[in-house]
């Protein structure tokens, strides 16, 4: 029987984009010490200011479930499709198909028609050899 992942979680370690992250965080831990960090930042004379504006794309992972190819077919309007995350369990959080933290959905204090993430959980970059 064929099976389709109908949301995969990004699993393959990205050695790029580890030492990317890594490298941005001692940048701007490295910023933020420095006397003159917050006169730069409010000059916009920083460089980490143009890496600041670089968009991401940024994902919130409910849960993820697995179905024979009939079922994926047989999905309408009004169908429901369990995931493999039971209510309060934490969720992740995906960035450029990178899972960086996981965090518990919540309503937004400021506006109750939407929902948030709080984070709960930074998950630190691996390295690979």
């Amino acid at each position: 029987m064929a099976k389709t992942k109908v949301e995969a979680e990004p699993d393959q370690p990205d050695e790029q984009l580890d030492r990317a992250i890594e490298e941005l965080r001692g940048v701007l831990k490295e910023e933020e010490k420095r006397p003159d960090a917050a006169f730069r930042a409010a000059s916009g004379g920083a460089n980490s200011s143009i890496i600041m504006a670089i968009p991401v794309d940024v994902q919130i992972i409910l849960g993820s479930t697995e179905m024979p190819v009939s079922e994926l077919m047989a999905l309408q309007k009004g169908s429901t499709v369990a995931l493999n995350r039971r209510i309060g369990e934490p969720v992740d959080v995906v960035v450029n198909g990178r899972k960086i933290a996981r965090g518990e959905i919540t309503v937004l204090e400021s506006d109750p028609s939407r929902f948030g993430i709080r984070l709960t959980e930074i998950i630190a970059a691996t390295k690979s050899a």
